[in-house]
């Protein structure tokens, strides 16, 4: 028979739903910005002395969203911070941060101040991840700290159902500016973790008091900050250029197959609510092959999963005569191996102790957005020059198979508890 688990008190139930309602608005933030990138870019363009052409639309698009990952990978100096003075926090600096600037995109009427709203904007949404995974890994007890990873990371994939909801109903009706007011709402959760949420006690037993990231590049806690780094950073250019991708790429199906452009945005708000369905379902998933599996075999599955999603998606489907179905029940399967991102909330925390912990979780997770930031570049660029959105993207599943090599380097901690 199977242990009881551990009955949660009221203060880690009190701390789980804030950290996961922060993840919640986190991904519906991320994902405004996918979902209105089409008419955002139809209308501040010509602000902005630049045609709205599809191209144009692409390359900006693009641009804009690499302008946000390298927001995103400064986001790291969250770490330093939470280890010095408290996850709970931190959790609500970065909440205020993200949803002040995402309110604040509302406003904007070119695309460069758009694009620097989104560039603050990534900071705050950088370092919420970290500070929630850090949170719920210190404050849960032992037996239920990993099933606590898959919940937590659902919290990011609800939140792009949220965004897709908000879409269907708010973005059709009023616009893409409506969109990003909906994403300052997260300030009332701030007001709530600063009110109701205490630091875990592992925390204020050994909270940082020399530099921790100098410490996460020391023996021996180099080799797995590399490896954990260029493992988050092969998830963020896979999983996020089909992300961003797949409203435009849903668009684009619709109008080919007929449908009007309202019809075509809400046929995109179902695709971003098929992909989430999946996510979350794949994040649920996780914990218990990892326990059973672990880390390392788990995570190859779901990179294997990921490139073949993104290869039949946008290198098959997308091409196709009548590819808009095909590609819908695809994005549930590519959604499913999307939730290798719980994987990160799960292994991070048990790969370093807790005066480093929070810096070494916002590193291994912000890092990779300069690298993802890159990859934005180079898939605008190829973009603009082939003119074809779907093969471009496709190539992206070459990042997984590069992971699948990276993987055996990595450090196994099946069966060990939290450091």
């Amino acid at each position: 028979m199977h242990a009881t688990p551990t009955r949660l008190s009221r203060q880690q139930i009190l701390g789980f739903w804030a950290a996961w309602t922060g993840w919640v608005l986190d991904g519906m933030d991320s994902v405004i910005y996918a979902l209105v990138l089409s008419p955002a870019m139809k209308e501040l363009l010509p602000n902005s002395g630049m045609a709205a052409t599809p191209a144009n639309v692409a390359f900006m698009g693009s641009l804009l969203f690499a302008l946000f990952l390298l927001g995103w990978g400064l986001s790291f100096v969250w770490g330093p911070i939470a280890d010095r003075f408290g996850r709970a926090r931190c959790l609500a600096a970065t909440i205020l941060v993200f949803s002040v600037f995402t309110g604040a995109a509302a406003f904007s009427h070119t695309v460069w101040q758009l694009g620097l709203f989104r560039f603050l904007a990534g900071i705050g949404i950088g370092g919420e991840w970290a500070m929630a995974g850090t949170y719920v890994a210190e404050s849960w007890p032992e037996d239920r700290r990993k099933a606590g990873a898959g919940y937590l990371q659902t919290g990011y994939y609800a939140g792009f159902f949220l965004a897709a909801a908000l879409n269907f109903t708010v973005g059709a009706a009023w616009g893409w500016r409506a969109m990003f007011l909906c994403g300052a709402a997260p300030v009332l959760v701030t007001l709530f973790t600063l009110a109701r949420v205490r630091e875990p006690a592992r925390w204020k037993e050994h909270q940082a008091r020399s530099n921790p990231l100098a410490a996460i590049f020391s023996a021996p806690y180099l080799r797995r900050t590399i490896v954990n780094t260029a493992l988050v950073s092969i998830a963020i250019i896979g999983l996020w250029a089909g992300t961003v991708y797949e409203p435009t790429a849903l668009i684009s199906l619709a109008a080919k197959a007929g449908f009007t452009a309202l019809q075509g945005t809400r046929l995109a708000s179902l695709g971003t609510a098929i992909l989430s369905v999946g996510t979350i379902l794949g994040c649920l998933l996780l914990p218990g092959l990892a326990e059973r599996l672990g880390r390392k075999k788990t995570l190859a599955l779901y990179f294997c999963g990921m490139a073949m999603a993104i290869v039949l998606a946008f290198g098959w489907a997308f091409y196709l005569p009548n590819g808009l179905v095909p590609f819908l029940v695809i994005l549930f399967f590519l959604g499913l191996a999307g939730g290798n991102f719980a994987m990160y909330s799960l292994w991070l925390p048990e790969q370093y102790p807790t005066q480093m912990r929070a810096t070494a979780f916002a590193f291994c997770t912000s890092f990779g957005r300069f690298l993802g930031a890159g990859a934005n570049f180079a898939i605008a660029g190829l973009i603009q020059w082939t003119g074809s959105l779907g093969y471009v993207i496709s190539l992206t599943a070459i990042a997984f198979v590069i992971g699948l090599a990276v993987i055996p380097f990595a450090t196994e901690t099946k069966g060990q508890p939290l450091p």
